[in-house]
């Protein structure tokens, strides 16, 4: 496995370097070194490169490496900031136009999924009409309970994908190894717990039971929150290879000249998918993680639509409250506090100083106040972030590089509806809301009744614990007296688990008996 996924790794760079992918570095932002470097690499160029812009280069090399390397280009077309406006437009194309893998193959795995013809399945079925880095999607209808017609979506996985994502993911897996191993100071950005976190949400993403069940959860989670959605899911026909959902017919939100054509609010829109992405992430704890154009739709009232819900991030209370703090310290200019947060939850080590924290934050956050908007970019202030982890011993937490990530990408996202559109404004409303209920006194009230309601379960519980003590202070005078028996029908089940069971639950058996024994032992000697 290893040799294989080197020679992934070496035909990934090949690839990359023959498309001309160091036509998108400028050597003169690099040090002599790395100019020199670069001279030698671009001797392996194809001749073609110099023909053809540096997008087109990169989606040719991006499409022939397959769907985990589509997926980086995704998130680069939703940072024009990073390669470009004309390059972020052109990757767009990566987001759903993708060559299909046809009919044919498609209505054979309907078919064998769902034990019936298509033509019994659906009343019609389109060829595919959108095709993405995992899937492809047909247009079809079929009658509802009440005999009624309906527009479906069928979703349906491309052959052997699985197998692809595996053999990239241990390729990258590798690389990342190889990475911690020969370079010490990479070990500190665990580039490994990354690739983990990555190679976990791509097997919940291959897996379309799972998307239509986050569906339905981030749809239940949003329901009070006018102006997002996700599709209504189909539960007859799922299965892990094809998903049938509801079909949106609305205007993509990658479409800028239909949207205005249709009257749309650009400014309002760019506000709902950051305040809609903030809410998920700061008060559920979970939120859609793939937010790429393609993925959103905005129908006739302004609603937004986020489709395909194969990638979820899922964060705890205490990494949803700290994000929040985080951000709320930002908008308020309170270093002090934000520092605070990062030692309460132990991402900066005990022998450095909150105040030097502190003093390194304000060196960050001060020039976000009083910049023009199209000067503030949420991408810029986390790469600070991740420089002072270094300064600061700080290991990298895989979770929130996650959801910084999607952050970045909402942020991109709205950048594309407004240019001027300031990320700090459009999140205040949704942190002020988060801050009064966690910090304010509503949320010690809450905390208080919390208490009252822990105490009084414990009240309640306290006759049966009572009676719990009593028998197990019994058997402990018992074995005082009489020493730990084991009879021979225990033994036979210890022996059964030892022939039948794994070596670690054996082990654990015994281990308990010992543990008994010895208890026993300082009993009777104590």
């Amino acid at each position: 496995m290893v040799f294989m996924s080197t020679l992934r790794l070496m035909k990934a760079g090949w690839i990359l370097l023959r498309e001309g992918i160091t036509r998108l570095v400028d050597p003169a932002m690099l040090p002599p070194s790395g100019r020199a470097l670069i001279k030698i690499l671009r001797i392996f160029e194809k001749r073609a490169v110099k023909r053809r812009d540096g997008a087109e280069r990169l989606i040719l090399a991006l499409n022939r490496l397959g769907p985990t390397y589509i997926k980086i280009g995704q998130f680069l077309a939703t940072r024009p900031d990073i390669v470009g406006k004309d390059i972020a437009q052109s990757l767009a194309q990566l987001q759903d136009r993708l060559p299909a893998f046809g009919m044919k193959l498609a209505k054979v795995e309907i078919e064998q999924t769902f034990g019936k013809p298509c033509e019994e399945l659906f009343e019609t079925i389109s060829e595919p009409i959108a095709a993405a880095s995992i899937a492809q999607v047909h247009k079809a209808t079929l009658r509802d309970a009440d005999g009624e017609l309906k527009s479906v979506a069928v979703k349906v996985l491309r052959p052997n994908i699985r197998r692809r994502f595996k053999n990239d993911l241990d390729a990258f897996m590798l690389g990342a190894k190889l990475a911690e191993w020969l370079i010490p100071s990479m070990r500190r950005m665990r580039p490994v717990a990354a690739i983990e976190t990555h190679a976990r949400s791509a097997e919940l993403e291959l897996d379309l039971r799972l998307e239509a069940a986050a569906l339905s959860e981030l749809n239940e989670n949003m329901q009070d929150d006018a102006g997002y959605r996700t599709p209504s899911v189909s539960w007859e026909f799922i299965s892990p290879n094809v998903l049938v959902t509801e079909w949106i017919d609305a205007t993509k939100m990658s479409d800028i000249e239909a949207l205005k054509a249709a009257g749309h609010d650009l400014e309002k829109l760019a506000q709902k998918v950051i305040s809609s992405f903030l809410t998920q992430a700061v008060r559920d704890g979970f939120f859609h993680a793939d937010l790429h154009q393609g993925n959103l739709f905005v129908e006739a009232d302004g609603t937004i639509v986020a489709i395909d819900g194969g990638i979820m991030g899922r964060i705890n209370e205490e990494e949803s409250r700290f994000l929040a703090e985080i951000l709320w310290g930002f908008i308020n200019r309170d270093y002090k506090r934000i520092a605070e947060v990062h030692f309460e939850a132990g991402y900066v080590p005990a022998r450095h100083k909150v105040d030097d924290f502190s003093q390194a934050l304000r060196g960050i956050g001060e020039p976000i106040h009083g910049a023009v908007a199209e000067d503030i970019s949420m991408a810029r202030l986390l790469q600070q972030l991740l420089d002072m982890t270094e300064l600061f011993d700080m290991p990298l937490q895989p979770q929130l590089i996650f959801l910084q990530r999607t952050m970045v990408v909402a942020e991109g996202v709205a950048r594309s509806l407004n240019p001027s559109f300031n990320m700090w404004q459009a999140a205040e409303p949704v942190l002020r809301d988060w801050v009064a209920g966690h910090i304010g006194p509503a949320a010690h009230l809450r905390r208080a009744a919390k208490g009252i309601s822990s105490l009084g379960k414990l009240l309640g519980d306290l006759p049966e614990l009572a009676e719990r003590a009593e028998v197990l202070s019994k058997e402990i005078s018992e074995a005082r007296v009489v020493g730990v028996k084991l009879d021979k029908s225990s033994l036979a089940v210890m022996g059964q688990g030892q022939m039948a069971g794994s070596k670690a639950t054996t082990y654990g058996l015994w281990a308990v008996a010992l543990a008994i024994a010895l208890l026993a032992a300082a009993l009777w000697w104590g």
